[in-house]
């Protein structure tokens, strides 16, 4: 097909396999390339189909002169139980390890130097003793605000993020009935919030920010501890992935954009791509939810309009090489500032001299239009502010990466827009963060939602689950 294709040794794609057992995965981000590896070791012949020249959807890395870069910093925790599943399965969790204890350094920059650091860490207590020491001492919040977080967190821990009602209100509105100042909110509240649901909590539903932190910090004492990987993402998602799919048997073609889809009167899909139709008896759809909706026959969802009704929110990334070494921890987060999250990238990006920083910017929807030299203006006094060792040193490069759709918006409501694995048209199944995973759009929900498509169609085909398989509940 094209050039940038894996090619196993078998029969082509648009063959049928005698046996009935075929599948055609259209997308290949986590989602899809997650469903690709699980039906392939059931002992399903796949043909995996992404139209960019590489995998790893919008978690992937490019050059920019010596350095490797990623388009934005992505983390994991260690509740990212499929994700972690998935850095086993490609061989690659020694390249993104986590956190020994959960400890992130806060900076205030509404305090004068010298009293502007706090942390949030967790000890080796129970849940919820293993925040109470840290909480206790959080200086960026006063006592009284800090016993009414802890009430507060009690109360989130009694919510079922599965309840529909709660999908319907906003979180900001909760934290507020439930004593939170807009200190708290700040200081607290969003500085978690915003980083994993890429939005501020008065544009949040409460369902999902309730799953967040009860999963996150409320349900084992150590589902907080953070991972991210010292490679560049590209030796994960593409690199690694692509060994692992080769291996499996899966065929990939990379460059190869679906541009049709329709099932056959004998009941078979077939998948038009340029110069060729595959034939599959399933269809894995991994893309994006307005892809999805242009691809989706007519009949396969009830209401298929609600995935144009999924918005999205941006995620802006500010990338600074500097000629010296300016940061001494691998991450902080700020207050008082602009700034959100800063990572040491140095290593990572390949970086000989000097250091390389990304700072990622969720919920940037303001921002994320602006021109570079506008972005540089703003953000390089705001380093300075941030890192003392900034101020004398030269600024070697300045960048920006911009996801003007990152994620999914996780507004109010936005629960019941979101489509389950299964369709109504048999042998088609849904993937991709966006789906009904219960997760917020993070590489955790995209790999589990590749999982429950995976197991969907595998049932259909009457195909044993591999045993090593990750472990969900489907959602319904």
């Amino acid at each position: 097909m094209t050039d940038g294709s894996t090619r196993p040794d078998g029969p082509l794609a648009g063959a049928p396999d005698p046996s009935g057992r075929d599948a055609v995965v259209i997308g290949g981000g986590l989602a899809g390339v997650t469903a690709a590896l699980a039906l392939a070791d059931a002992g399903v012949r796949v043909t995996l189909l992404e139209g960019r020249p590489r995998l790893g959807g919008l978690a992937f890395s490019f050059r920019r002169g010596d350095l490797t870069v990623d388009n934005g910093q992505h983390v994991y925790l260690r509740c990212c139980t499929a994700y972690r599943w998935f850095l086993d399965r490609i061989d690659g969790a020694a390249l993104a390890p986590l956190q020994e204890r959960l400890d992130v350094p806060v900076v205030d920059l509404g305090k004068p130097e010298g009293r502007r650091l706090g942390r949030l860490r967790r000890d080796a207590l129970p849940v919820p003793l293993h925040l109470g020491r840290s909480l206790a001492a959080y200086p960026h919040l006063s006592l009284a605000e800090r016993a009414k977080v802890g009430r507060a967190a009690l109360a989130l821990k009694g919510l079922d993020p599965a309840d529909p009602a709660l999908d319907d209100q906003d979180f900001g509105s909760w934290l507020a009935a439930h004593g939170q100042t807009p200190r708290a909110v700040e200081a607290l509240w969003d500085l978690v919030g915003v980083a994993t649901l890429n939005a501020v909590a008065g544009d949040a539903s409460l369902g999902l920010a309730a799953m967040v932190f009860r999963t996150g910090l409320l349900s084992e004492p150590g589902a907080a501890d953070i991972g991210w990987s010292r490679v560049p993402l590209g030796d994960l998602h593409d690199g690694l992935a692509r060994k692992a799919l080769d291996s499996a048997g899966v065929r990939t073609e990379l460059r190869t954009r679906a541009t049709g889809l329709s099932r056959d009167a004998d009941g078979r899909w077939s998948v038009q791509v340029p110069g060729e139709t595959l034939t599959a008896d399933a269809v894995v759809l991994a893309v994006p939810q307005r892809e999805a909706h242009a691809l989706l026959p007519d009949g396969a969802l009830d209401a298929p309009e609600r995935l144009l009704r999924i918005g999205t929110a941006p995620i802006l990334n500010v990338h600074v090489v500097y000629d010296r070494k300016v940061l001494a921890a691998p991450f902080l987060t700020a207050l008082g500032t602009p700034l959100q999250w800063v990572f040491d990238r140095t290593e990572a990006a390949g970086l000989t001299e000097g250091q390389y920083l990304a700072v990622s910017q969720s919920a940037a929807q303001d921002e994320i239009d602006a021109p570079v030299a506008t972005l540089r203006e703003r953000y390089l006094p705001e380093l300075e502010r941030l890192l003392p060792r900034a101020r004398g040193a030269r600024v070697k490069d300045f960048f920006v990466t911009r996801e003007r759709t990152a994620t999914f918006a996780p507004t109010p409501g936005v629960g019941r827009l979101r489509p389950g694995a299964r369709t109504k048209a048999p042998g088609l199944y849904l993937a991709g963060a966006w789906t009904a995973t219960g997760w917020p759009a993070t590489m955790e929900s995209a790999v589990r939602s590749g999982v429950g498509a995976a197991e969907a169609a595998l049932g259909a085909l009457g195909r044993p689950r591999p045993g090593h398989l990750f472990a969900i509940e489907e959602a319904a």
